[in-house]
């Protein structure tokens, strides 16, 4: 049976969003929390979908009367659960390559308050070729200066006809970013004083973070859908069971979007700097810990790795024992916050290969890993043993081979043409462990700085290198939780 409102007999509600991007994402997260708020409370709103590119799935969308199945998989209060729910909180899809128009006209209806966005990291970015006249502009900054122009003229500068703005990009302070890029196009295109004053002055601009694993279309998961709920659904998503939107804003929105009180985990905060520190640091960051370590064990996989004796209790040391202490947040926030990145480690249902993690192991530990070493030694006086293992680690790993194994390193070539000439001449016996690892942590190219200049940082990576070497890496790892149990 085609999936349509008609055989579902479902209402339609009042249009108060408009949504830039109708992918796996937005439809996992914003979405559905529009949903579970329209079923739990009185915002009784409904997205209207904007395609951002030339190419997109508006029509698909259209053709299922903006209905799609969310399931849920993951660990839920420690127990694995697998839930599916009609999504219905989108009114419809509109092209503005094909519907010019019909985009414009979403801004003349009173009732919009919201703007949300998910183009991409780079979808935030200036076009100084763009016009006023091209229908629609390149960029997506441009689309929405001219939608906020078109909303300006049609409300007379009116204050109270501002929107909500809501951008779910993956960067920093996304809504600082859109907002300067709007600024710029409102400048190149002369739209004048007063559409600047309504500009910066009646739209709410936030800076968010969001946060929920959501993989790509499953056909099995169709499959199974079709099959228990028994009708065709060509955009079923899935997405696990934790969810975080942190929203820079004035506590005035937790009125407006009352998902306190649908039980949704959405904080607004004066400032989104530290909990995208907490992300970066709690769960990116064990993720490129592990990643070598647990390679270099002979394991796959994220679950795996958490589910094994050895490797689990190391991760959970390097996050209880190694990380938090090093941020200065609530510890009680960042301990509830890492129980629950260690139970998205654990999905059950989630296949995260660890090689895909590899990627750019180098640029990542920089930016997850290493503020962390140099916070904690500032701290306590002294470098955290397994974070300092992990790097050294990432040097075996990079060898590109272990015990017979062939690894399959993906970086950029100079980091991957640096560790091929730097192993060939330890094996050689040009260089000594101890000056390859002053090479490796001196490279200005790779950190940015001279981490050697960090007290002890060369001479303990030399002899967590030496002892993975020469012992093999499981044997390090059980004596580091040793050392730290």
């Amino acid at each position: 049976m085609k999936l349509n409102r008609n055989n579902r007999n479902i209402e339609r509600v009042p249009e108060r969003i408009i949504q830039f991007g109708e992918g796996n994402f937005l439809r996992a997260f914003v979405d559905w929390m529009v949903q579970e708020m329209n079923d739990k409370t009185d915002f009784n709103s409904s997205v209207v979908v904007v395609q951002p590119i030339d190419k997109g799935m508006v029509d698909m969308l259209n053709d299922q009367d903006g209905l799609y199945t969310l399931v849920s998989k993951g660990l839920k209060n420690g127990e694995a659960v697998k839930e599916s729910q009609l999504i219905k909180s989108i009114s419809r899809g509109i092209n503005p390559y094909t519907q010019y128009e019909d985009y414009l006209k979403l801004a003349e209806n009173p009732q919009m308050r919201f703007i949300v966005s998910n183009t991409t990291e780079a979808g935030i970015a200036y076009n100084e070729n763009d016009t006023l006249n091209m229908t629609p502009a390149s960029s997506f900054p441009a689309k929405l200066t001219a939608l906020l122009f078109h909303r300006f003229k049609t409300f007379n500068g009116d204050l109270n006809k501002g929107f909500v703005i809501l951008p779910c990009e993956l960067i920093e302070r996304n809504g600082d970013k859109l907002k300067k890029c709007v600024n710029q196009y409102c400048n190149l295109w002369n739209l004048g004083d007063d559409f600047r004053t309504w500009l910066n002055n009646a739209n709410i601009w936030t800076n968010t973070l969001v946060d929920r694993i959501v993989p790509g279309y499953n056909p099995e998961t169709a499959m199974d859908v079709c099959q228990t709920e028994g009708y065709d659904d060509k955009l079923v998503v899935e997405g696990e069971q934790f969810h975080l939107w942190v929203i820079e804003g004035p506590q005035s929105l937790k009125n407006e979007i009352p998902a306190e009180k649908a039980g949704l985990n959405v904080l607004f905060v004066d400032d989104v700097t530290p909990y995208r520190t907490r992300k970066v640091r709690i769960l990116n960051g064990p993720h490129t810990v592990m990643t070598p370590i647990a390679y270099l064990s002979g394991i796959e996989y994220v679950g795996d790795a958490m589910d094994h004796p050895i490797i689990g209790q190391f991760i959970n040391q390097s996050i209880y024992n190694e990380i938090i202490p090093a941020l200065s947040m609530p510890e009680n926030e960042l301990t509830n916050f890492a129980k629950e990145i260690v139970d998205r480690f654990r999905n059950p249902f989630v296949k995260h290969a660890l090689l895909s993690i590899s990627l750019n192991s180098i640029s990542k530990f920089k930016a997850r890993v290493l503020d962390t070493i140099k916070e904690y030694l500032a701290k306590k006086g002294d470098l955290p043993t397994n974070l300092v293992t992990s790097l050294a680690a990432t040097m075996v790993f990079y060898k590109g081979e272990y015990n017979g194994h062939k690894i399959a390193i993906k970086d950029d070539d100079y980091i991957i043409s640096f560790f091929n000439t730097c192993w060939n001449k330890y094996y050689k016996k040009e260089i000594s462990i101890n000056q390859f690892v002053s090479i490796f942590l001196s490279d200005t190219m790779m950190w940015g700085d001279d981490l050697t200049k960090i007290d002890g940082l060369t001479d303990k990576t030399t002899l967590a290198l030496e002892r993975i070497l020469n012992e093999g890496m499981l044997e390090v790892v059980k004596s580091n939780i040793s050392i730290e149990a």
